[in-house]
């Protein structure tokens, strides 16, 4: 993606939040040059990828393929034992019209509520042991304390406030109508690895995590692009 429409999108997930009245962590209003003078009591959010993240799903065309999220919560990878936070926070905000790819988790089960805005679909699938959708068998999903079965492929729909649970291995896409408002999503789920639990169907045509194409200065940083942390300052008259 280029730098421009990483920095648009960050902005128009910045205007929905202030729209519905969200306020985010500090460390995600840093700027570029924030980060430069930040030292290493900020390594939790550079160990734990905590902050924004912009992805096509190399696409080419963020404004029908694509998704902004932002951690707020969680545990490292390879720490989860250490520390004891074996659960994550996210907000994912989708504008009209845009969705992602048809994708499974094998260890994340994850919670994905509509906080606000228009009306969120999520497509369901169960996962055949060869990676592939099941197209014949009804799917069984839980939400909001209720639990029914579904078609294989059908959309769930989720107005404000309502939520869905998704199990490991259950294949889902989510979408926002064309004509409706943005989707403002909470995700609160077991701890997992992105680099290494999803499973997209079919599988992306490249790099999800690919580097920006630098036609103008990155207004926030993404969570993978931090700088090392900055050195400590010794104070004046201090050891040499």
């Amino acid at each position: 993606m280029k730098r421009s429409e990483i920095n648009r999108a960050i902005r128009a997930a910045e205007a929905l939040m202030a729209d519905m009245r969200v306020t985010l962590p500090p460390f995600c209003r840093f700027t570029p040059q924030d980060w430069l003078v930040k030292g290493s009591e900020y390594d939790e959010v550079r160990a734990c990828l905590l902050g924004w993240h912009v992805t096509d799903f190399s696409s080419g065309d963020f404004a029908r393929t694509g998704l902004v999220s932002v951690s707020l919560r969680g545990g490292a990878p390879g720490n989860r034992k250490k520390d004891g936070r074996l659960y994550t926070e996210k907000l994912l905000c989708l504008q009209p019209g845009q969705s992602t790819p048809l994708h499974y988790h094998e260890a994340k089960t994850e919670d994905l509520v509509n906080r606000c805005g228009g009306v969120l679909r999520i497509r369901v699938f169960n996962v055949r042991p060869d990676g592939a959708p099941d197209e014949a068998s009804d799917v069984l999903v839980h939400m909001d304390g209720r639990s029914c079965l579904v078609r294989a492929g059908s959309a769930v729909s989720l107005r404000p406030g309502m939520g869905l649970s998704i199990r490991p291995r259950v294949a889902h896409a989510l979408d926002t109508d064309k004509f409706g408002g943005a989707v403002l999503i909470g995700e609160i789920s077991q701890f997992n690895d992105d680099r290494t639990d999803n499973f997209f169907i079919p599988p992306l045509p490249g790099d999800p995590n690919a580097p920006a194409e630098e036609d103008e200065p990155p207004y926030r940083l993404l969570s993978r692009e931090y700088p090392e942390p900055a050195p400590k300052r010794r104070r004046a008259g201090g050891p040499a």
